[in-house]
């Protein structure tokens, strides 16, 4: 028999189909989005129909308390699933219950009341240092335009040189950087400024793509430009990353984002001090940047080892 006509009536998996349904076709999720909320309502409904002893209605679903839901994240969790897992479960749940109560079948304040389980913070992964060197580099780029493949190295040399989000360094403007320049003024998160020095490497990347780049670059517009002359998006970069990624067989957290995870804790491996790493990454808090580095075990007593007088 049909696992679906077991764990709940016929009415409310009509109306749960006619959500799913209305998921792919008006709001266009992914195929990985919809086949996760259908395999979580459905976990949910045959969880109520063990719960309550019969299979679920819409009634059902009407009366349910903060403590049903509760109780199905519990078993979730007994089952091994993580604080992703259960966060998503959740977000299933309350979209299927704003479905059914938009059209008056039920009151989706249960679930609404339920707090998402807090999410684990991630540690970055930043590259190794050949890995870093060898996606930045002007050969690594996979583009047939010279200059498009010039920009792309610049503007990943600048992520893994400098230290820079991607928004900032698409933020630059033609004259924030000159060609002798050793260093370069960056607004970063809350109208910040700080300043940065600029590898000898940096500015020569930049100078290449200069060199290649067939549009004029006003000194008030923006350094990096698209292929049609407008500024550059972010997506764009991300994009090629991924192309990158597949070529040197990189890890998915091989992302321009970790270019500059990887600046921070090369230098920190280097001889680095938090403090300055801090200032050069732009955070406001020494806390952001030890989960930034990725601080280890090992080069923490390095440094006890060699600077406490009782080691």
């Amino acid at each position: 028999m049909n696992e679906l006509l077991i764990i709940a009536e016929a009415p409310l998996m009509a109306e749960r189909q006619r959500w799913l349904d209305g998921l792919s076709n008006e709001r266009r999720l992914s195929r990985h989005t919809l086949d996760a909320y259908e395999r979580d309502t459905r976990q949910f409904l045959a969880f109520l129909t063990g719960h309550l002893a019969s299979p679920t209605t819409i009634k059902d679903i009407q009366e349910l308390r903060p403590a049903d839901f509760r109780a199905f994240l519990s078993a979730r969790r007994r089952d091994g699933a993580g604080a992703r897992s259960l966060g998503r479960n959740l977000a299933g749940l309350r979209s299927l219950l704003r479905y059914l109560e938009k059209k008056g079948l039920v009151n989706a304040a249960g679930a609404a009341a339920v707090r998402s389980p807090k999410q684990p913070k991630s540690l970055p992964k930043p590259l190794s240092d050949n890995q870093a060197i060898n996606v930045v580099s002007n050969e690594a780029q996979l583009h047939d335009e010279p200059w498009i493949a010039a920009r792309d190295a610049a503007v990943l040399t600048m992520l893994y040189g400098c230290g820079l989000r991607i928004s900032e360094a698409l933020d630059l403007l033609a004259a924030d950087l000159r060609p002798a320049a050793t260093s370069l003024r960056v607004t970063g998160k809350g109208n910040k400024t700080r300043i940065v020095p600029l590898l000898p490497v940096v500015v020569e990347a930049v100078e290449t793509y200069r060199e290649l780049c067939p549009y004029h670059l006003d000194p008030e517009r923006p350094l990096f430009r698209g292929a049609r002359g407008g500024k550059l998006q972010a997506g764009i970069i991300q994009r090629g990353m991924q192309k990158l990624r597949s070529a040197f067989n990189l890890p998915d957290t091989a992302t321009p984002h970790a270019l500059r995870h990887s600046f921070a804790t090369h230098l920190l491996a280097g001889g680095g001090d938090l403090r300055t790493i801090q200032e050069l990454l732009g955070h406001a808090s020494l806390s952001t940047t030890q989960v930034y580095t990725g601080v280890d075990a090992s080069r923490l007593l390095e440094v006890y080892d060699r600077a406490h007088p009782r080691a």
